[in-house]
């Protein structure tokens, strides 16, 4: 199992195939539907985010509360297919990873090679293990939002797998 520390560099996604296995340790972003929405609607109004996309990952969970003694709740993955409409956009901004579990359209898949990005899949009902990967939290966009607010998660061994590698390698497609 690879152990790939965070933010994603441009060696690490080019030696990253499809069906490999992974560890993810560092900082993430989270964002879910209503987050991406918010974004893509300053971006279109030319207002400035507080925060950076620029070589990011981002998981699209919304983190339960946490516990005492814990940074976060359980914290699974949400069905990436609902984020479709906004990741080639955010690609084109230099978001480097996507997690999430489930199938992504043509148009995510191309905007994947185009960036020279990945896309990792998480597992389905395994929220309280992502939770205790999750070593420190901060709310760091959009508090109204509550669970669906943009995250800043520092990660320790985070499993996932590469579902879509930048060369085009696709799991959901084999």
């Amino acid at each position: 199992m690879k152990k790939i520390t965070l933010p994603l560099k441009d060696a690490d996604i080019e030696n990253l195939k499809a069906g490999e296995s992974v560890l993810l340790s560092g900082s993430i972003l989270t964002g879910r539907d209503c987050a991406h929405k918010r974004i893509c609607g300053y971006l279109d109004k030319g207002e400035a985010l507080s925060f950076s996309l620029t070589g990011q990952t981002l998981y699209y969970a919304g983190p339960c509360p946490a516990p005492a003694g814990k940074a976060c709740g359980s914290c699974g993955p949400t069905t990436s297919a609902r984020m479709d409409a906004f990741a080639p956009r955010l690609l084109d901004l230099g978001l480097k990873g996507m997690i999430g579990k489930g199938e992504r359209s043509e148009e995510v898949c191309e905007s994947i090679v185009k960036n020279h990005a990945v896309y990792f899949a998480a597992v389905g009902g395994a929220g309280a293990l992502y939770g205790n990967a999750i070593k420190k939290s901060e709310l760091v966009a959009f508090p109204d939002l509550l669970s669906e607010a943009v995250y800043r998660f520092e990660i320790e061994d985070f499993p996932c797998i590469v579902a879509i590698d930048c060369h085009g390698g696709n799991i959901y497609r084999r």
